[in-house]
């Protein structure tokens, strides 16, 4: 939804007759998620020839979402590799789901804190052939995130430590890989930007909700370029494979995203 808002907006400004003294980029990138690590559009931004004024990032889910701010996020992958060659001697060897088992348990009993916020988000784990077979390799993925860098350094070391310690108590191959990214960022809250998109939400009887994102604004913040996330509608089971979306919301959804721009265009970015 968010890409077809998108390629949409030129036939939306020649049917609005809109102007602007702005030239107006519909970027959509790749390598994005995962271990992509936002290189698009990092690559964008470091390679674009001219200043940019400000920047609007559009996600399909949620209307009403209002972004600003990103933390810190180190997304990292541990693999667990079990030499399983000899069959003879399977009852020998360890289990890689019960080892990575093991990883977690420990992981969740680090003390984090409440002040600077950070939490670890444990959200992958695959491993095993067959049902009656001990698996020989586990894959776990999860992510720290923090509104401190410092915090956030400081915790992948105690998890570094943690998987160094159970490689070398069990015969398995455990490796710590840090697959993306991100320095904690934000706009300032009194920015005008964020307040003429609160204005345009209070006009169109929006209700703003702001969160922390792991997204390309955290790259055009870190930029220095001001810049905010918005949401075009709202919908059912996002990221599941029979995910719907509202389409009335869409155009409350359309109609704030062109207000942004029109603040953009008219200098609420250039002070």
């Amino acid at each position: 939804m968010g890409v077809g808002v998108l390629v949409s907006l030129p036939e939306i400004f020649r049917g609005l007759d809109l102007k602007f003294e702005s030239d107006i980029v519909l970027a959509g990138v790749v390598q994005s998620i995962g271990k992509g690590n936002l290189r698009g559009m990092r690559s964008l931004l470091k390679t674009w020839p001219g200043p940019i004024r400000g920047g609007v990032c559009i996600e399909g889910f949620e209307l009403g979402r209002l972004n600003y701010f990103s933390d810190g996020m180190i997304r990292c992958e541990i693999d667990c590799v079990v030499d399983s060659d000899d069959v003879s001697q399977e009852r020998r060897h360890p289990n890689a789901i019960l080892i990575l088992n093991e990883v977690i348990n420990q992981i969740l009993q680090l003390r984090l804190p409440q002040r600077p916020r950070t939490k670890i988000v444990i959200g992958k784990i695959s491993g095993g052939f067959n049902h009656g077979k001990i698996a020989p390799r586990a894959k776990l993925g999860f992510e720290v995130r923090s509104d401190s860098d410092v915090m956030l350094k400081s915790v992948c070391g105690e998890i570094r430590d943690i998987v160094d310690g159970i490689d070398h108590e069990h015969e398995v191959s455990l490796k710590l890989k840090t697959i993306s990214n991100l320095q904690a960022t934000r706009l300032k809250y009194n920015h005008p930007l964020l307040k003429s998109a609160a204005g345009v939400f209070e006009k169109l009887g929006i209700n703003p909700v702001s969160q922390p994102t792991e997204s390309e604004l955290s790259i055009f913040l870190s930029h220095g370029i001001p810049a905010i996330t918005l949401g075009v509608s709202r919908g059912k089971h996002i990221l599941m494979e029979d995910a719907t979306m509202e389409i009335d919301p869409m155009f409350k959804g359309i109609a704030q995203i062109v207000g942004v721009i029109m603040a953009i265009d008219s200098g609420v970015c250039d002070g």
